[in-house]
């Protein structure tokens, strides 16, 4: 496109011509430049739209003055956007569909993004890059200038920041033709749409933003800066027995460096405690209850972790207009399709109630807790077509106690608690791909009778084991595995590196069940979005298999039923052989 292949709308007598122009199209560039990154801190500037005759590049400040008629002007462009014809092509969809909704007050319908499509081609290819430059360059083969990216769209606006925003806008006609091939060649046109469709619930989730009591985050913070240097002072006087012996001193301590692999190694094997070749958690684990510094080394941990990650400085996440968090959501966060969250990362608040207990709803409101019963086991019984996985969900029965019944030969009714948590463990171990060494570790039983439970437990469910088998031989032979959507993950590695095939023979086996429970969950955000979208409900937060709603304290067991209803018609539109099953609790917390 030519710098003057655009057309500067300032007059309601444009705007209304160039929306009939537009209207007719099957698909517009869509772009909009803004004056903060915070829909709550600044203001739409301009909106873009192309077409293949040009692009209309639309000044807000001349309809957005206060001005009643000026205002009314804009109605032609809400209904462009709100309309599912003509598509809408944007890059990171997401952020235009924010300052759309809250700026000029609609939710932007038909969507195509090109980032995610972008995502979702390259298939977890770590390599690929997704910024428009970047796709542009390898899809197009064409150069993207982003340098007026970060300019002052206040005021007066100069040529090269109108040529800089038109150029976005029609980028995006070609480049979804380029997509589009891609999406239709992988196969990825079904999950494209999932993806798609849920722009604009994501969108409203970080506009909605979750409520954070700060003086009780505080009160915690105190408790557990506390905690920490207690355990700090008890692990050093743990780690340091022994040391002072031959000294000309008596009760020297040489303090550790907690955080050094090689001191805290060497200090423990001085207390004789079989150091693994690694002292990450997991590999500690199976050691915490025969020595007590171990157990004390891994509690120190999780308080130090929670407090790096969610110490005092998540306060200064909290809007100074909204006073709520609004935290930035990935749709497609991992390769599997789930979900990630950075600033801050509101998904991995740690489980404790103390934590939780400080995400509360405001007064005269709710909080709505909706989570998935066991779905990955659901879907693996629905995909693997195991009769013994089918038959417990099927049943009703307890399918940790079913298990914990076979792999232990007892009677069902005479399964204890911990048999059945053991039971537990070993399901959701298989969906990742669980070895016996892997097992063991966890565990703390012997390499052998974790071999024999493995044994015993996939004899029970046959069909599971040659799913499973047949999945991770798939992933190494073709390189790649997909979800029941079409979802694809392709695995870069080199075959004679042992390790490197065991990985992608693990997820090989995990990628099309986790991938699944994360398209269930966006199908069901989409499908939720609208039914709650005339109550008083929002999302808050999302997490994994969870859904967190907000809503009025009257509204709250209507609301509930509907958040529940819209969760199984989305796990039943993919998992049909074993009942979807979600639990919803009400509270005023964010606790279960």
């Amino acid at each position: 496109m030519e710098p003057n292949d655009y057309f500067l709308i300032r007059t309601a007598d444009e705007l209304r011509r160039e929306v009939e122009n537009l209207s007719p199209h099957v698909a517009v560039g869509f772009d909009t430049e803004t004056t903060s990154l915070d829909p709550y801190g600044g203001r739409v500037r301009l909106v873009q739209l192309s077409a293949p005759d040009g692009v209309r590049v639309i000044d807000i400040d001349q309809f957005a003055n206060g001005n009643a008629a000026q205002e009314e002007a804009l109605e032609p462009l809400r209904r462009l956007l709100a309309a599912p014809r003509p598509v809408k092509i944007a890059h990171n969809a997401k952020f235009d569909a924010k300052w759309v909704k809250h700026h000029l007050g609609v939710e932007l319908g038909g969507v195509f993004d090109t980032l995610l499509a972008s995502q979702i081609v390259s298939a977890g290819d770590a390599d690929d890059r997704h910024g428009l430059e970047a796709v542009a360059a390898r899809y197009l083969d064409e150069r993207v200038d982003k340098s007026e990216q970060l300019s002052d769209w206040s005021g007066e606006l100069s040529a090269k920041q109108l040529e800089y925003a038109a150029r976005d806008a029609a980028v995006m006609l070609p480049l979804r033709e380029k997509l589009i091939e891609r999406l239709k060649a992988n196969d990825l046109v079904r999950c494209a749409a999932l993806e798609f469709e849920c722009v604009m619930p994501v969108a409203a989730l970080e506009l909605a933003g979750v409520f954070l009591d700060a003086g009780r985050w505080r009160e915690q913070m105190a408790i557990v800066e506390k905690k920490r240097a207690v355990l700090a002072e008890e692990l050093q006087n743990m780690l340091s027995e022994g040391t002072a012996q031959g000294s000309l001193f008596e009760n020297v301590r040489t303090d550790v460096n907690l955080d050094s692999h090689t001191q805290l190694t060497a200090a423990l094997k001085r207390l004789n405690v079989p150091v693994p070749d690694s002292t990450r958690n997991w590999k500690l684990q199976p050691l915490a209850a025969q020595y007590p510094v171990v157990a004390t080394l891994l509690e120190y941990r999780t308080v130090q972790k929670s407090l790096t990650s969610y110490g005092a400085n998540i306060l200064d996440e909290i809007n100074p207009v909204t006073g709520r968090i609004h935290a930035n959501f990935h749709q497609i966060g991992a390769p599997t399709g789930r979900f990630s969250c950075n600033n801050p990362n509101i998904q991995q608040v740690p489980h404790a109630v103390e934590y939780r207990r400080c995400f509360r709803a405001p007064e005269g409101r709710k909080l709505l807790i909706a989570d998935y019963s066991q779905i990955e086991l659901r879907i693996l019984a629905h995909i693997t077509e195991d009769q013994g996985f089918i038959d417990a969900f099927n049943s009703g029965a307890d399918l940790h106690r079913v298990t914990a019944a076979q792999v232990f030969g007892v009677p069902l009714d005479q399964i204890t608690k911990e048999q059945r948590d053991f039971a537990k463990r070993l399901n959701f171990g298989v969906v990742y791909g669980i070895g016996a060494q892997r097992f063991s570790m966890m565990t703390g039983i012997s390499l052998a009778d974790s071999e024999e439970i493995l044994r015993r437990y996939f004899a029970t469910y046959r069909a599971l084991d040659a799913w499973l088998r047949a999945a991770a031989q798939r992933a190494v032979r073709e390189r790649t595995a997909r979800t029941m959507s079409g979802r694809l993950a392709r695995f870069k590695f080199d075959p004679e590196d042992r390790q490197a095939a065991s990985l992608v023979q693990r997820n090989g086996k995990n990628m099309p069940v986790q991938g699944l429970s994360a398209d269930i969950l966006k199908r069901a955000l989409r499908l939720l979005h609208d039914k709650i979208k005339d109550t008083s409900a929002r999302f808050v937060n999302i997490v994994h298999d969870e859904i967190v709603v907000e809503v009025d304290a009257g509204e709250a067991e209507a609301v509930a039923k509907t958040v529940e209803d819209a969760m199984c018609a989305a796990g039943e539109e993919f998992v049909t052989r074993v009942p979807v099953k979600v639990e919803t609790e009400i509270a005023d917390e964010w606790v279960k």
